[in-house]
């Protein structure tokens, strides 16, 4: 059995809304792809914080960063320019190639001023999104969510028409002369960490000119360094003119943001849209950090450890396929992958299910051979 820990689990189970299953767990401490629990036990993290903790946990770029701004400025609002929110912002066009950004808080609500974006400058409120997708849990995000499990409780949402990944049949079937999105994850996270071929997101970038529609990719999961370059749109040949991050952005800070291309229609004007914590300094400066480390090194290990760490998956007992590229990997197992994360967990490994049937893995990016060697052990002793 999952032993219980005492101190932050018993502190906050009455006090907060029941919206997450009880916690097994409380973490009071972390370093590197280290957790450490309130009994003082440690964990292999292999979660991230659901794909968050990019770098690890206390890296010293970011930490440095964002100890460094808190002595000198927590926050202004918007109505005011700070130097990391711009620096963080032509960081970012650097990377896209002419990017102008919005931050915000999190990838719910980066999405939702994708939403308000492209219905502005398409003036079409339509959008074509996948079965399976998860782009949040705001009442726009989810209209877009191609999973009704999460949508029934609060339908009637939005007009959304939804395709299946990888087939193009259906792509052309969810279109309708009132689509002005495309919206894609180009893998799917939550999903079942499902990567969407190259010819697939090229028939959308093609039906998305056709109806005059902009191309979105949610970039929330796979953004960052994930994939093993910094957005995973960089290995698929097609460029969209929408992109959100949030995740990894801070290495575990709140921030989000709308990345919009300088080719692309122009949509929010002064006023249509804004957030009072967007672009707070510090999670901005955390965020420079984060992309000043991310460099091609780092990359080209993110590539290493992926193959090293998919190559083990698969030759474990109960896999049947390992999907996925980077370190966003996803085993499918011939039985339920939460009784695999559950007693991984027991063992000392954190992961995570991505479905019924699907272990996903998403280890910080500074993740070292060894340390998946022992992931790998332990997922063998639970699995056999």
């Amino acid at each position: 059995m999952i032993t219980e820990s005492a101190g932050a689990r018993s502190a906050s189970e009455s006090a907060l809304l029941p919206t997450y299953p009880e916690p097994k767990i409380g973490f009071v401490a972390g370093d590197g792809a280290w957790l450490v629990d309130d009994d003082g036990r440690r964990y292999l993290d292999f979660a991230a914080g659901i794909a968050v903790v990019s770098l690890g946990h206390r890296h010293p770029a970011p930490l440095a960063a964002a100890h460094a701004q808190l002595d000198r400025l927590w926050h202004t609002s918007n109505l005011y320019a700070t130097e990391p929110a711009a620096a963080l912002a032509r960081a970012l066009s650097d990377r896209f190639g002419g990017a102008q950004a919005f931050f915000c808080n999190s990838g719910a609500e980066a999405n939702e001023a994708l939403l308000k974006y492209a219905r502005k400058a398409t003036g079409k409120p339509g959008v074509v999104a996948l079965e399976g997708s998860f782009h949040g849990r705001t009442l726009g995000a989810l209209g877009v969510t191609g999973q009704p499990a999460k949508r029934a409780a609060f339908d009637p949402l939005s007009t959304a028409h939804f395709a299946a990944p990888n087939d193009v049949a259906s792509l052309h079937a969810a279109c309708a002369d009132d689509v002005g999105l495309v919206l894609l994850e180009p893998i799917l996270g939550e999903g079942g960490v499902i990567p969407l071929s190259q010819e697939f997101l090229a028939a959308a970038a093609s039906l998305a000119e056709e109806l005059g529609a902009l191309l979105a990719f949610d970039e929330v999961q796979t953004g960052v360094g994930r994939t093993g370059t910094f957005f995973a749109w960089e290995r698929l040949g097609v460029r969209p003119q929408l992109i959100t991050l949030a995740k990894a952005l801070a290495n575990g800070l709140p921030i989000g943001c709308l990345l919009v291309a300088d080719d692309a229609p122009r949509g929010l004007a002064l006023g249509d849209h804004g957030s009072t914590f967007g672009g707070n300094p510090v999670s901005c400066a955390a965020a420079v950090a984060v992309c000043e480390t991310i460099d091609d090194e780092l990359l080209a290990h993110v590539r290493a450890m992926g193959i090293r760490l998919a190559d083990g998956l698969a030759g474990l007992p109960g896999v049947i396929e390992v999907r996925g590229t980077g370190l966003l990997l996803g085993a499918v197992l011939d039985g339920p992958a939460q009784r695999v994360v559950d007693a991984a967990l027991d063992a000392g490994l954190v992961c995570l299910v991505a479905g019924p049937n699907v272990l996903r893995l998403a280890p910080p990016l500074v993740v070292g051979a060894h340390e998946i060697d022992r992931a790998l052990e332990i997922l063998e002793e639970v699995m056999t």
